[in-house]
């Protein structure tokens, strides 16, 4: 879906230090009366209990596709927030889960999607981007990071097979809380953000079916959009020709196996099928990431410039 559009107490004792704080510790050996025995020596050199290990979350299929009471059930099963959870984890919403034949639907259902993040919680390599979010077409989800750490991530549906989503590096440009399709002027794009102005690319809310099926944007649940308007930063422009510096970079990598099985789909053979490794991660951004940090201290040096008084105005009169 095209849109186009022109061009964030140390010194208490002082000068008291050979009276006050010195009472104070003589005070303190002498009431050290009890001695150091074998099972208080036991005591502090005891080895602390270990880390539990991470939970494993499985999964079970739920068929839905010509089963009449399946729909009915899941309402019933499974409280507003958990049922849209699940929906997550599949790409789709409450509008259209119904012509889904199947969901996954995790064993353990816990309050917070983090717990479900395929994206690592952290990347070293990004620790000096202020803020980058990255979308993956194989396994249909973005995730948004700061100083190299998660604070965000979500389902999406992107490109069509016949409407790809241009990947590679871009960056976030102008916002709109609600503009109209090019390309269908039905079409309302409801918290939408160009990321590609000359190509009319962007993520917003949409309708997400449980598969790429985009005009080429990158559609998100409605609350997800409206978090990423919130957070990504917009282009600086001096005027509508001219840009001063980039907004939040952006990485769009992979392809998605059209034709084949839906990947999270996987997740029921192998819960970490979908897992996204540190290492591959960083294999997409490091081509990319001179550029981001170049654009980076650019946008740095206008914001701060920006800030600056103006030395040259002439004084009051």
């Amino acid at each position: 879906m095209k849109t186009l559009k022109g061009l964030l107490i140390a010194g208490s004792c002082g000068l008291l230090l050979h009276t006050g704080c010195g009472m104070n510790e003589q005070k303190e050996r002498t009431e050290r009366t009890e001695p150091v025995t074998a099972d208080t020596k036991k005591d502090s050199t005891k080895e602390k209990e270990p880390a539990p290990a991470p939970l494993t979350i499985r999964y079970h299929a739920y068929p839905i596709k010509g089963v009449d009471s399946a729909v009915k059930t899941f309402r019933k099963n499974y409280t507003a927030e958990q049922r849209w959870m699940i929906l997550a984890l599949n790409r789709a919403d409450n509008g259209t889960f119904g012509r889904i034949d199947t969901l996954i639907i995790p064993d353990t259902i816990l309050p917070d999607l983090n717990a479900y993040s395929p994206f690592p919680a952290e990347i070293p390599m990004l620790r000096d981007v202020n803020k980058i979010a990255i979308f993956s077409y194989p396994i249909q989800a973005f995730a948004a990071y700061e100083k190299g750490k998660r604070v965000y991530w979500g389902p999406t549906s992107m490109g069509s097979k016949i409407h790809p989503t241009p990947t590679g590096l871009h960056f976030a440009n102008w916002k709109a809380k609600e503009t109209i399709s090019t390309v269908n002027d039905e079409w309302k794009l409801k918290w939408n953000f160009n990321i590609e102005n000359k190509e009319g690319v962007g993520w917003h809310q949409y309708s997400m079916p449980g598969y790429p099926a985009s005009h080429s944007c990158l559609r998100m649940l409605a609350e997800q959009a409206q978090w990423m308007y919130s957070w990504a930063e917009q282009w600086i422009l001096q005027d509508n020709n001219t840009l001063l510096a980039q907004g939040t970079p952006v990485i769009v990598y992979g392809a998605y196996p059209f034709g084949s099985r839906r990947p999270w789909r996987n997740m029921l053979e192998d819960p970490k099928a979908n897992e996204i490794s540190v290492q591959g991660l960083e294999k997409e951004i490091e081509p990319h990431l001179q550029r981001i940090m170049e654009q980076q201290q650019r946008r740095e040096g206008v914001i701060s410039r920006r800030q600056q008084p103006d030395t040259m105005a002439k004084p009051a009169s």
